[in-house]
C-alpha cells in the first residue's frame, strides 16, 4: 500500500510537470524559432490583402506586426482556407489567427480566443440597381451569397450565439434566405456587382469590406441598418493558457497605449476598438 501510494504521488508530480510544460508549447515555439506565424486571408481588404509588391497589408496585418513586434520576433503569413482554420486543431501550423474571427459557442468548442481587438458591423448589401430590398426582411427568401463557415452564414441560418462579454443583442430579420457560400467574401462581392440579380440578389459581410469594395468602383449600396455587431477577437488553438495570457496581456496593452486605434483610424477613418 506504501509503495502504490508513492507511485501515485511520483504519478502524478510527471502529469504536473508535463502539463506545465505542454502549457507554453506555442509561447515557447515562437520565441525559440524568433519568428510568430498568422494565418491571414490575401483577399479581405481592408483587413488583409496582397499590394502591387505582394506583400501584405490591412489592419489585421499591422496589428499582427505589433504583436511580433512587441514579443521580439518576426513575423511570417500563411493563407489557409477559413473553414480550415475555424475547425480548430492547428497541428502548429501556425500559432495564431488575427482575422477578424467572431468568438461564438461553436468556435469555443476548438479554439480560445484571449483578446478583442475591435468591433465591426455586419451588412446587408445590394446592387446599386436593385429596387425590391429596402431592408434587411426584404430579403427573406432571396439568394444571398456569404463566405462559407462565417458569422454572417449563421446568421442567416438562424444558429448564430456570439458569446463574447458584453456583446450587444439582435434580432433575425432574414428568413429562410437561399444561402450561396464562398470560399471569400469578396468572390460574393465580385458576383453582386454582375448585376441584380445575376448571380445573387444580396450579400451579407463586414460594413468596412462593403465600403472598401465600393471605394474601388463597385455598384453597390448598403441596406439599412447593421444586422449584428461583432466583436473580433485574436484567436488561437485550444488549451494553451500561457500563450493566451501572454496574448491578452499585449492586446490590452495596444488598446491602451492607442496603437489599436490608430491602426483602425488608419485603416476604417473611424476607431473601430471601443
Amino acid at each position: 500500500m506504501r509503495f502504490l501510494t508513492k507511485l501515485i504521488s511520483v504519478l502524478g508530480l510527471s502529469l504536473a510537470v508535463c502539463a506545465q510544460v505542454l502549457g507554453g508549447e506555442v509561447l515557447d515555439r515562437v520565441m525559440g524559432n524568433k519568428v510568430l506565424v498568422m494565418s491571414t486571408d490575401a483577399e479581405y481588404p481592408p483587413q488583409s490583402s496582397l499590394n502591387e509588391n505582394n506583400e501584405f497589408i490591412g489592419f489585421d496585418i499591422d496589428v499582427g506586426k505589433e504583436i511580433a513586434k512587441r514579443l521580439g520576433v518576426g513575423i511570417e503569413f500563411v493563407t489557409p482556407s477559413w473553414d480550415v482554420i475555424t475547425a480548430g486543431k492547428w497541428a502548429g501550423r501556425w500559432d495564431v489567427s488575427v482575422g477578424s474571427m467572431t468568438p461564438t459557442a461553436k468556435r469555443r468548442e476548438v479554439l480560445d480566443f484571449p483578446a478583442i481587438y475591435y468591433y465591426t458591423p455586419a451588412s446587408l448589401v445590394v446592387h446599386k440597381d436593385n429596387a425590391s430590398i429596402g431592408s434587411p426582411a426584404d430579403a427573406s427568401g432571396k439568394n444571398i451569397g456569404v463566405a462559407v463557415a462565417t458569422t454572417y452564414e449563421s446568421y442567416l441560418k438562424k444558429d448564430l450565439v456570439i458569446d463574447a462579454e458584453g456583446a450587444p443583442g439582435f434580432e433575425y430579420q432574414i428568413n429562410d434566405a437561399q444561402i450561396r457560400t464562398y470560399d471569400v467574401d469578396n468572390l460574393a462581392l465580385d458576383d453582386l456587382r454582375l448585376g441584380d440579380g445575376v448571380r445573387v440578389d444580396a450579400v451579407v459581410t463586414a460594413l468596412p469590406t462593403i465600403m472598401d469594395s465600393i471605394k474601388n468602383g463597385y455598384p453597390l449600396k448598403v441596406v439599412g441598418d447593421p444586422l449584428f455587431l461583432e466583436p473580433l477577437s485574436v484567436a488561437i488553438d485550444k488549451g494553451d493558457a500561457e500563450w493566451g495570457a501572454k496574448l491578452t496581456e499585449i492586446v490590452q496593452a495596444m488598446h491602451d497605449d492607442g496603437t489599436l486605434s490608430k491602426f483602425s483610424e488608419k485603416w476604417y477613418d473611424a476607431d473601430l476598438t471601443k
